[in-house]
């Protein structure tokens, strides 16, 4: 089976059924089909073939959906790029994904070709929208995500068919999604959080879906007000923005809601306690990353706890293993690894990283967790964020999570930096709001933690550079 396959169950069986809104303009299913149709024939008039690649630097557009609908159908390898790169990144990303063709809306850094949306639209309305040939397999690559790079260069994630049918099964049935949601979709299409998770939920439900070009928290209100979703996909940042809303606002936008999802980073605990009071909605926390799309969630019926991410989904393992590799105890932290249908086939044109990236079958995260008795999974950092001082392990997100607790603080960010005697020492960054003490910050951390965990230093920053959808980029922090 291919993603077509499951595609179909929309596309086809609900053809005349409204598919998707966009920038005013509705379309049903019938005419996403035909779209992607002509967008196929269309590369396969530019002498694209199957495990060709195509890359796309474009915002949020049906042209983008059409394009990795049409790459599906033809078994061409879709490789989104984020829009943020310029052209240290671009250039990295088209040199080793070697594409046919690069797609734009707007001039892409470094200067090369690309076909404008503005052109590819006019050659696209040519092209007859009879239906291609379908020749791929569950096994065949669907696309080429690049990993965010938050540290080194980086690499291109191969994630087939199975690995998105797997994804997009899991999530409809976990997460209780039926055509009769109506799903908003504000994530950008070129990272997984939205291709792998909102695409696919999307057209293997064949729910209604409005897209938009970008999350605007200025125009959010009109945006949740109008469409009345009941389902949404989000990042902290996202949910953080939303809580600026009034009482009556919210209390109109939770009426018409059933599930608020969150991911791509980490949810603090007070975000979801301050959202369910005012929204009236438990935030449902899960995680995943590039290279194995979704892994683990907290339940749809049940506890949602918060701080954590849940349990595994259907058909996948996890295990949590020490530097020994030795499986850890309950409550034991160690590094999280997982097998499963959802785990990419590689890291594109390299071996060796894929080789070292797996332990018995196992893909290691570099995510660090634990296990409580009762199963829940609880993630304590990225291994590469680990801080050593005096011998001690101190993982940042514990002290994250408190400053954020604090009234004065409305982002916060700790890293290690060299110590001539302790090795390491933890300094903090802080965006704060007009509460901010800095004194105060610090007699609570004091009071809070042992003396190895508190922030030796406290910087004070207008914001935290970060990815698109939000993870914090602690690289670029400006030097202390």
């Amino acid at each position: 089976m291919n993603l077509i396959n499951l595609f179909d169950l929309s596309l086809v069986r609900r053809k005349n059924k409204p598919a998707l809104e966009f920038a005013g303009e509705t379309f049903t299913f019938g005419q996403i089909d035909q779209r992607s149709n002509r967008m196929a024939n269309f590369l396969s008039s530019n002498g694209l073939e199957s495990g060709d690649r195509i890359c796309v630097y474009l915002e949020n557009c049906v042209e983008m959906i059409d394009l990795y609908i049409a790459c599906t159908k033809l078994g061409i390898i879709f490789v989104p790029i984020n829009i943020l790169y310029k052209e240290r990144e671009v250039t990295h990303i088209l040199s080793d994904a070697e594409p046919k063709l690069l797609f734009a809306d707007v001039p892409v850094p470094g200067g090369f070709d690309a076909i404008q949306l503005e052109d590819l639209i006019k050659e696209v309305n040519k092209h007859s929208d009879v239906p291609v040939p379908v020749r791929t397999t569950g096994d065949s690559p669907a696309a080429i995500v690049y990993t965010s790079g938050t540290t080194g260069m980086s690499k291109g994630a191969i994630l087939t068919h199975n690995n998105f049918i797997s994804n997009g099964q899991n999530l409809v049935t976990c997460w209780q999604i039926t055509e009769n949601d109506r799903f908003l979709l504000a994530l950008p299409l070129f990272h997984v959080h939205s291709l792998a998770n909102g695409i696919h939920s999307w057209l293997m439900s064949g729910c209604l879906m409005k897209l938009l070009v970008r999350f605007e928290h200025q125009k959010a209100a009109n945006e949740f007000i109008t469409f009345k979703p009941s389902l949404f996909y989000g990042v902290p940042t996202i949910y953080i923005r939303l809580l600026e809303q009034t009482d009556d606002v919210a209390k109109q936008i939770g009426a018409s809601a059933r599930l608020f999802v969150c991911g791509s980073a980490p949810l603090p605990a007070q975000v979801m306690e301050d959202f369910e009071k005012k929204y009236g909605h438990v935030i449902l926390e899960r995680y995943g990353m590039t290279e194995t799309l979704m892994n683990i969630s907290n339940p749809y019926t049940g506890e949602r706890r918060p701080g954590t991410v849940g349990f595994p989904l259907p058909g996948i393992s996890v295990r949590i293993l020490l530097p020994n590799g030795q499986l850890a105890a309950i409550d034991e932290e160690g590094e999280v690894c997982v097998k499963g249908p959802n785990v990419f086939s590689g890291y594109w044109k390299r071996d060796q990283a894929t080789i070292e990236s797996f332990v018995d079958g196992y893909f290691k995260t570099g995510d660090m967790g634990i296990l409580s008795e009762d199963g829940y999974y609880t993630l304590k950092g990225r291994k590469s964020d680990l801080i050593i001082s005096g011998g001690f392990n101190i993982y940042p997100r514990e002290i994250e999570e408190f400053l954020l607790e604090q009234n004065g603080v409305l982002e916060a960010a700790v890293i290690g930096i060299p110590h001539e005697t302790r090795g390491e020492m933890p300094i903090a960054y802080i965006v704060p709001n007009e509460n901010y003490n800095v004194q105060e910050i610090e007699d609570l951390c004091k009071k809070t933690f042992a003396s190895f965990k508190i922030p030796r230093n406290f910087i004070t920053v207008n914001n935290l550079p970060r990815t698109a959808l939000g993870k914090v980029q602690k690289h670029l922090l400006p030097k202390p």
